[in-house]
Parts: C-alpha cells; structure tokens; sequence
C-alpha cells in the first residue's frame, strides 16, 4: 500500500513544485516506484518532467470532474519509477465545477485509492491556495510536508494552513499527520536564513525535519530543462539535499526495500 504525501503551502515561492519533483525523483532514484500528482493548475510539476502542459490529454482535471479513472490519466515519465498524473490551466476552473457535486471533497481521493497499491510513493504538488483542490489533496493524503522559506515573513500564514489541517483531519481525513516542516532555500552566508531556522525549530521542535534545502542554481536550472535536478546535476547540493530528505522519510517510516 502506497504512502501518499501532500506538498502544501498557500504562500507561492517557497519550494512547493521544486520538493514534489525532486523528492519523487530521489524515491525513484532510490528505485521505489513513484508518482507526481499535479494537482496545482500552473502545472509546474508536469513541464519540470519535461510534459508540455498546453497539449491536450486527460489530466487530474478529468479524474476529479468527469470521473476519468486516474488508470487512464497516469503518464509514464523519462525516468525508471517516476510516473506523473499530469495538470492543466482547466484545473482552475474544476473548483467551481465541483461545487454541486456529491462529496466534492473526496473527488481526489476516490480518484487515487484504485491505483495506490501500485506505488510505494505518492506525491501531490498542491495548489497555492487553501482552496477545494487543496482540500482534496489533503482530504487523500496520509501525510502532509510543509515547505517553508528562510526567508522575511517565513512563518507568515503558516498559522492558517495549521488551523486548515487541523479541519480536515476533525471533519475530512482523520488519518492526516503532518510528515513534517521543510526549510527550503537557506543560504548560509545569510543570517536571517540561521534566524528563521532557529525560530522554526523553536516553535516547531519534532515537526522540523533534519534535513534543510540549499539555495541552489542547479535546483533552479532543472525545471527549464524539463529535467528533476538529480538528472541535471546528481552532485549538486541541491540534489543531495532531496535524497537526503528521502531517506530521513523512510527511516522515519521505518521503510526498507
């Protein structure tokens, strides 16, 4: 049964998109079978896999509103154990569509417990917002990875996405734990970077993970090649880092091949 994890922030900018493709790659690279869920309508996780988002095909958009199963929407990606479910700008609209529909939050998860044996991984790259597509996300998940910046404002709006989550696991999805609090972007030579490290693992403590995301250039290249950065660059610090955040997953799971 396949471990499925949510990659949440409202905020945009914080490494939401960079965290779901690299983290899925580094499972596969470590040959787990994986899969992308796109479910964020700028369909940033589908072009950084190399996918045009423009063309037409059946995406999470059709899983969710039409009924399409996610069997039929699954995309084999370039790399050995990464598939993708990919997005479209049509996801902008779905909110809306699924308003009158029965037990429109569940949408997602509906569409992914068919398929979940067949990945030990499952990452969904959520929306930037604290909207239904979200909701979905977090409603399907067993888990929820927070990125977080090292940067001003760091922490603004992370209250909200707490109390969000904390709904969803009263009212929608008991089983949601938080997998953890992701510092992205830490630049060493920047002491406001140390200092929103120390205020996170102040009042987050256990919720942190070990591992903290460089400011990296190859992360940033990557996405323009279509490419995770481990194919771009598999000594990077960047790189590096997502493996590492792996493998603190699956010891952390106590999961071993």
């Amino acid at each position: 049964m396949g471990k499925i994890i949510a990659v949440a922030n409202q905020k945009g900018g914080v490494g939401k998109t960079t965290t779901a493709v690299n983290l899925a790659a580094s499972f596969a690279a470590l040959e787990y079978n994986s899969l992308i869920v796109d479910a964020d309508p700028q369909a940033n996780s589908t072009s950084g896999l190399g996918i045009d988002p423009k063309q037409e095909r059946t995406t999470i958009y059709n899983s969710m509103v039409d009924g399409t199963p996610a069997e039929n929407v699954i995309m084999a990606s370039e790399f050995d154990y990464l598939d993708i479910i990919p997005s479209h700008i049509d996801l902008v609209g779905a909110e809306v569509e699924m308003i009158d529909i029965d037990n429109r939050e569940q949408r997602m998860r509906n569409a992914l417990e068919p398929i979940k044996d067949k990945y030990d991984f499952i990452i969904i790259d959520c929306s930037p917002s604290l909207g239904l597509i979200t909701v979905n996300s977090l409603t399907a998940a067993d888990s929820v990875i927070i990125p977080v910046q090292c940067e001003y404002y760091a922490l603004e709006g992370l209250g909200k996405l707490l109390s969000t989550i904390k709904i969803i696991q009263s009212r929608l999805n008991t089983k949601l734990v938080i997998e953890g609090i992701l510092l992205t972007m830490f630049d060493v030579r920047l002491r406001l970077s140390n200092l929103v490290v120390e205020d996170v693992n102040k009042h987050f403590q256990d919720l942190a993970f070990k591992t903290i995301i460089p400011r990296n250039i190859k992360l940033s290249e990557a996405p323009s090649f279509g490419v995770p950065t481990i194919a771009h660059d598999a000594e990077s610090k960047g790189t590096v880092s997502y493996v590492n955040l792996a493998q603190e997953i699956l010891e952390k799971n106590k999961i071993s091949k």
